[in-house]
């Protein structure tokens, strides 16, 4: 697997920062409270394909395994209080 889910969360902001996200495929559309914590140089060194920002919603390409990092950060998120 490519980025992990620890990474996501990191480069995003944090679990706080997230209000929503779904997986599409290849691809994480993360809605995030805050687009100032986004970190996209660190989003890409830890394996993103690459990273689309547009308004409040960041897309991070990781390929195949989106559904599966979906998974693990909705869990970080719950373990965190914030899902």
């Amino acid at each position: 697997m490519g980025i992990g889910a620890e990474d996501v969360l990191a480069g995003v902001g944090g679990a706080k920062n997230v209000l929503d996200i779904e997986e599409c495929i290849t691809r994480l559309r993360i809605e995030v409270r805050e687009l100032s914590l986004v970190d996209e140089a660190s989003l890409r060194a830890a394996g993103a394909f690459g990273v689309v920002i547009q308004a409040d919603v960041v897309q991070v390409v990781i390929g195949p395994d989106a559904d599966e990092v979906n998974r693990r950060i909705e869990a970080l998120r719950a373990a965190a209080g914030e899902a």
